[in-house]
């Protein structure tokens, strides 16, 4: 799950990370009286949307008075933003966040994940902030300084001072980034986040650290115990069939392609996307019903993909080991006949009563094909949406 900038903010200063003051805003009069509240000479109208790159597509516009404020205001609130991250479609804006301006000396990196690998986190920095890290990684690697963290020590003092000192934080600064980097990582570690990004942190003149930015995702399996995080979630920044599959616990995510795909388990419906696009075709979707998905939760999934306008063909792959063949066939034929499905549908069916799901979908009386593996179902689908 991600939230937005100012989101992202509000928690890390939960946690000491200092951050410039801001006001998020839903209206240019909000945003307005934002400004005013602020004071100073300087402000900064920041599109609110779940995705990098703002900048550059005119989402953010540093204001000198009052008057501006609201034309920057009036431009980005509303607009369609284009980003790298957006995809040509881009996003509504339909949140500001209005920031008081701050004196940049310098600006740097850090970032923290989890490392699969050492199943630990790992603190990453760099003195070239404002920039791709990925950009950074190509060209200058030597640029990047990385610390694995034991979640029994935490975030050592000796650590968090030797990578701000590399990165370039002047020795007056560092005590204070110390702080700043313990805390960032006591909020990674209190709140399941899976990302946190703070780029650019800055130097201000008076040698301050600030998080000028801030970009937080979360562990949506982590959630159940996360509920203040969950009331960050905004809806409106999310695919609609995304929120409308996890609300029948289907996993789901929206592809470019045509073909609708229904499997059980996430690792056989890569596998299954995989194949069709071996075969020539392009899968619209991943969607995972999991091992127990009841005829209710099969229904939902075909009315989900049929929701998409691409789906041209629906291939179901199932491997019955929790889920029984014949479970599944019968939540298929009743899916089926009551979403009155109209594009091709190829079924595989393999593992426990397979023999009598099978049988349940020759008497039907529903138009599909079936299929004996899944590079038979492949072919098959891919044929039919071709025709």
């Amino acid at each position: 799950m991600n939230v937005h900038e100012y989101q992202g903010k509000e928690i890390l200063r939960k946690y000491g990370v200092a951050t410039p003051r801001g006001v998020a805003c839903f209206s240019v009069d909000e945003a307005v009286k934002a400004a005013e509240q602020l004071g100073g000479q300087v402000w900064v109208v920041k599109a609110q949307i779940h995705a990098g790159g703002r900048g550059k597509g005119g989402g953010v516009k540093v204001a000198t008075s009052i008057e501006q404020v609201r034309e920057y205001a009036d431009a980005i609130l509303g607009m369609t933003l284009v980003t790298h991250q957006t995809g040509p479609e881009g996003k509504l804006v339909q949140r500001l966040y209005i920031e008081e301006g701050a004196d940049i000396k310098e600006e740097l990196y850090v970032g923290m994940v989890v490392d699969r690998v050492t199943q630990k986190v790992v603190l990453m920095a760099s003195s070239e902030g404002g920039m791709e890290i990925e950009q950074v990684a190509s060209e200058t690697p030597e640029k990047i300084f990385k610390v694995t963290i034991d979640p029994v020590d935490g975030l050592q003092d000796s650590d968090a001072r030797d990578v701000a000192a590399k990165i370039g934080i002047p020795e007056v600064g560092l005590d204070q980034a110390v702080s700043f980097l313990q805390g960032l990582y006591q909020a990674f570690w209190d709140t399941d986040c899976s990302l946190a990004e703070i780029n650019p942190l800055i130097v201000t003149g008076d040698d301050q650290v600030l998080a000028l930015d801030a970009k937080l995702n979360f562990d949506s399996n982590a959630l159940f115990r996360q509920p203040e995080i969950l009331e960050y979630r905004d809806l409106d920044e999310e695919d609609p069939a995304e929120i409308a599959a996890s609300n029948w616990d289907l996993s789901y995510i929206s592809l470019d392609g045509n073909i609708g795909c229904l499997v059980n388990g996430a690792g056989l419906a890569m596998a299954t996307m995989d194949i069709i696009k071996l075969y020539g075709g392009e899968p619209a979707n991943f969607l995972d019903v999991g091992g127990g998905a009841k005829t209710e939760q099969v229904t939902e999934a075909f009315k989900i993909m049929l929701d998409n306008p691409k789906v041209e063909g629906i291939l179901v792959n199932i491997f019955g080991g929790i889920m029984r063949c014949d479970v599944i066939a019968e939540g298929l034929v009743a899916a089926a006949k009551e979403v009155n499905l109209s594009v091709p549908l190829v079924v595989r069916l393999e593992g426990t009563n397979v023999e009598r799901g099978r049988e349940i979908l020759a008497t039907s009386g529903i138009d599909l094909v079936t299929a004996g593996s899944m590079a038979d179902a492949a072919e098959k689908i891919v044929a039919a949406t071709k025709v």
